[in-house]
């Protein structure tokens, strides 16, 4: 597939625009406690429940947390807390995803400055809500460098299917075959795969090589990689 011409890149944001481990164990724990008012016992139990270990601050490799949507995760917790409707619980989730520490897997201005310097379209693809996505995206200042956002509530789905990433060749008029979907999980590279396109894994997320290989045409520890291996492709 090398040298067949790469128009545009779409990425996911957790796990890949930013480290997950950083993010997100911040955010369990702060929102399992705020759920269960402080009550550290409740909400270890709840966090079994996703795959969270509240003492060691620590998901298990198989979190629906880890690729699974807000609703998903507001799916499982809301029967444990039969206090708050599911709708709150939804909203809990997201307003504590929001404030949740971002740190980037690579100084991303620069980075998406140079993509788009290439004349390549560029957009993200979550299973988070869109709206603290776009807070996320917002504080690190990456928004205008950005032609498409979608989170797992913006009318097209979530990954694992491709609605989003079609979506975003719809909205930016790429060719699928000719977009890169990067991503740090399966959910991600099989969503690319099915949508057409080439699939790129990276390794600052919860899934490690072995996990991603059946699914990534290449992957690399980060995202910071992604500029060379263009260049290799022209």
């Amino acid at each position: 597939m090398k040298n067949t011409p790469i128009t545009a890149l779409i990425f996911d944001k957790d796990g890949t625009l930013f480290e997950f481990a950083a993010t997100w164990e911040a955010w369990a724990q702060a929102m399992l406690l705020r759920l269960t008012s402080g009550d550290r016992v409740r909400a270890a139990q709840i966090g079994t429940k996703i795959g969270f270990d509240l003492d060691s601050r620590s998901f298990q490799n198989d979190s629906i947390a880890i690729a699974g949507t807000a609703g998903e995760i507001a799916d499982v917790i809301a029967p444990l807390c039969p206090e708050l409707s599911r709708d709150a619980v939804f909203e809990l989730i997201n307003d504590e995803a929001g404030a949740a520490p971002q740190i980037e897997a690579v100084p991303l201005v620069p980075f998406l400055k140079d993509l788009r310097s290439r004349g390549l379209k560029t957009g993200v693809a979550t299973n988070d809500a869109e709206a603290p996505a776009r807070k996320h995206l917002m504080a690190a200042g990456v928004v205008d460098h950005l032609d498409f956002i979608a989170g797992f509530d913006s009318g097209h789905g979530g990954k694992p299917a491709p609605g989003q990433l079609l979506a975003f060749c719809a909205a930016t008029g790429c060719d699928p075959a000719h977009v890169v979907m990067v991503g740090d999980s399966t959910h991600d590279l099989r969503a690319g795969r099915s949508a057409g396109m080439r699939t790129i894994g990276v390794l600052t997320g919860m899934a490690d090589r072995e996990v991603l290989a059946p699914f990534a045409d290449v992957i690399f520890p980060d995202i910071g990689h992604i500029p060379g291996w263009l260049d290799g492709q022209v």
